[in-house]
């Protein structure tokens, strides 16, 4: 009955009960979910909306400017209509930038909501890796689950077993405490393990803007993804890397903004009507133009200028830095890939099998009193290690390749 026992527990799904839990979406969905709620992402969302809104006050003119207009010859005596000089009526000014100077602020204006477009779209890539990532390390959390549930039920079986054979005479009492002493440790691994699940998603609920203990599902696999070659990643991190986009972004903002300072030295000028009347003596207009003298330009506008071209030259400098992290950051991840991948064909094919087999020698061999227990445990440890570690390089696999995608924008 023992050894039926032990083949069941080997040969059958073991956390049945898990396989009639709720299961997860899939994760395509919870991306979206998190694209559409993620309240980070709604507001840089806002800020582009702000900026667009901002492209067509920087072209407009300057409010013009009206008051009324007093002149007395002979004051305080008034003289209109006695005199020529004399008169009442209203002026109108407008100011006029230095042509060239509304286009390049409408131009710093596109810029800079371009450059809030590019922070949205590198927001919505990081946000569906944290998922991506997050779920990859859900699916590790519930295998490792499914393998602790199999593993307590054998450390139980083990236990039992154990009583039962030093209660015969069959064995030391080392064997029985050792066997409690595993199921103890079982529950402790369990119970950190409970802890872990929580907080990531608590974490993946933050992402889907819902209350931070919200259920997800258990997650029962990953999508298939198969990512090309080294080289393909590398030059698509430099050519497709959103980071990559928000640093061009910053440099052409940078340029129109060195545009627009250097117009700033060119004067500004404010062409103003009056309209006048002497009574009797009959109206008058008056035309004048104003300029703008910079100045003080050496101590606002050139260095303003100065200020601008070295923003321009820290554009051009981060540039190049988040070129070389875009290909580093590649290498890494596809690095990574290619070893999880390595790795799991060796659990898939070695350790877990011959992890399974050494386990059936050591237990066959127990049960027929030629085995020794210490042997036993080692050998349960590690049939229930190679299992939590498969999932977990499982896992690491899907989270390299999440972030390539997010790194390149995979098939954007």
């Amino acid at each position: 009955m023992v050894r039926f026992l032990w083949i069941f527990l080997l040969a059958a799904p073991v956390a049945a009960q898990m396989a009639n839990d709720l299961s997860a979406p899939p994760v395509d969905a919870l991306v979206a979910g998190a694209l559409a709620k993620s309240p980070d992402l709604a507001a840089a969302r806002a800020r582009q909306s702000a900026a667009r809104e901002m492209e067509r006050p920087a072209a407009a003119l300057a409010d013009p400017t009206a008051g009324p207009v007093l002149q007395i010859a002979d004051f305080p005596n008034y003289t209109i209509g006695t005199e020529d000089m004399s008169m009442a009526g209203a002026q109108l000014s407008q100011p006029l930038p230095y042509p060239g100077k509304r286009r390049a602020r409408a131009e710093v204006a596109r810029a800079e909501t371009a450059q809030r477009e590019s922070e949205v779209a590198d927001l919505e890539r990081r946000i569906t890796a944290a998922v991506r990532t997050l779920y990859a390390r859900l699916y590790a959390i519930d295998q490792e689950q499914k393998a602790l549930d199999a593993g307590r039920e054998l450390a139980d079986l083990l236990s039992a077993t154990a009583r039962a054979r030093y209660a015969s005479g069959g064995s030391e009492q080392e064997s029985l405490l050792k066997a409690q002493l595993q199921v103890t440790r079982l529950e402790e691994r369990m119970e950190d393990h409970h802890a872990e699940r929580l907080a990531v998603v608590a974490e993946l609920n933050r992402w889907l803007g819902r209350p931070g203990g919200a259920p997800i599902g258990v997650v029962a696999g990953l999508p298939a993804v198969t990512p090309p070659s080294l080289p393909f990643w590398e030059e698509g991190a430099v050519g497709r890397s959103s980071r990559v986009r928000m640093a061009r972004a910053a440099i052409a903002t940078a340029e129109r903004r060195v545009a627009k300072a250097r117009l700033d030295l060119k004067p500004d000028f404010t062409p103003a009507g009056t309209f006048a009347t002497r009574g009797p003596r009959g109206p008058v207009l008056m035309l004048s133009v104003g300029v703008e003298l910079p100045f003080w330009k050496r101590e606002k506008q050139e260095p303003l200028l100065r200020a601008a071209e070295a923003g321009l030259e820290a554009a051009r400098q981060e540039l190049r830095a988040t070129e070389a992290s875009a290909r580093a950051e590649a290498a890494r991840l596809a690095a990574e890939w290619s070893r999880a991948d390595r790795q799991i064909v060796r659990y898939r094919e070695g350790i877990v099998p011959q992890s399974s087999a050494t386990f059936d020698a050591a237990r066959s061999s127990y049960l027929t009193g030629r085995g020794d227990f210490s042997t036993l445990v080692e050998d349960f440890n590690l049939w229930l290690e190679a299992r939590v570690q498969l999932a977990r390089r499982e896992a690491d696999r899907y989270s390299s390749w999440a972030g390539l995608e997010a790194l390149t924008g995979g098939a954007e």
